[in-house]
């Protein structure tokens, strides 16, 4: 297998622009957007839609979120299927994890479908079996996180040359900076940083992760499973994410209008 370096995120597009009175052509720059198929075991495994770029931390942050991998000891091999291929990457497990997770495999769990057909309820009960609650007494300071919240684009370089991608920030209680990420998908930027840290051991360090998007329930699951007790987004959290992140303890909240947070479980993580 081969680790290939990041391809191009954004290309340029003629377009033609139209101002109300007249017509014209221009340039635009535009977020690229290419499938990615992740392999298990050389079986196939899932495809998703992403920008490329951070291919194997993608495919490790998905695999800790999907549960195929607790550890990174559980992984014997990352990387291309083809040195000329950026698209398909294959994970292989030790024999140990094989075995523990064979039923799940098998089960091809509902954890990362968003459109299953089942309750919330039911996802929340699941999910919740799949995720250590959260204990961290980590608190932080919320005029640092809305200050943060509110000048998130200037850690988005995609972002401000297509307008048209979403990011994940990792950090430390004090707020220092340990990843960031971006990507078409939001699901995908916080694969993409959790599996940065994830890979090279560092994921215990961080303790608040800030989203450019709303909060769903499948970015409190990776959070959940990465044992980020913090999440902090620009955009409301669904109903469900909000049930779920109550259940694991962990704190959620987002930028209130028009200035602040509002702060849906969790507030003693947040010194206000």
């Amino acid at each position: 297998m081969f680790e290939k370096p990041q391809t191009e995120s954004h290309h340029d597009q003629e377009v033609i622009s139209w101002d109300m009175t007249s017509r014209g052509s221009t340039t635009s720059r535009i977020i690229t957007e290419e499938p990615l198929s992740i392999r298990v075991q050389g079986k196939p495994y899932a495809v998703v839609m992403r920008t490329p770029g951070e291919e194997l931390n993608h495919v490790a942050g998905f695999c800790l979120g999907e549960g195929i991998v607790d550890n990174m000891s559980d992984i014997t091999a990352i990387g291309f299927c083809d040195s000329a291929d950026t698209n398909v990457v294959t994970i292989t497990l030790t024999e140990a994890r094989r075995t523990a997770v064979a039923s799940y495999m098998d089960r091809r769990n509902y954890v990362s479908q968003t459109s299953c057909g089942i309750c919330g309820k039911e996802i929340v009960d699941d999910l919740v079996q799949h995720i250590e609650p959260m204990v961290s007494k980590t608190i932080v300071d919320g005029r640092r996180a809305v200050d943060i919240l509110e000048n998130l684009k200037q850690y988005q370089p995609i972002h401000q040359q297509t307008r048209a991608s979403h990011a994940s920030m990792l950090c430390h209680p004090d707020y220092s900076i340990l990843s960031v990420s971006e990507d078409v998908g939001r699901h995908n930027a916080l694969d993409k940083a959790i599996g940065r840290l994830f890979r090279s051991e560092r994921l215990i360090d961080a303790r608040v992760l800030f989203l450019s998007s709303r909060t769903s329930y499948e970015l409190v699951q990776k959070a959940g499973r990465a044992q980020i007790p913090i999440v902090l987004s620009v955009s409301r959290p669904t109903s469900l994410a909000v049930s779920l992140a109550k259940k694991l303890g962990m704190t959620l909240a987002c930028l209130g209008r028009p200035q602040g947070l509002l702060i849906f479980c969790g507030s003693q993580r947040i010194r206000l």
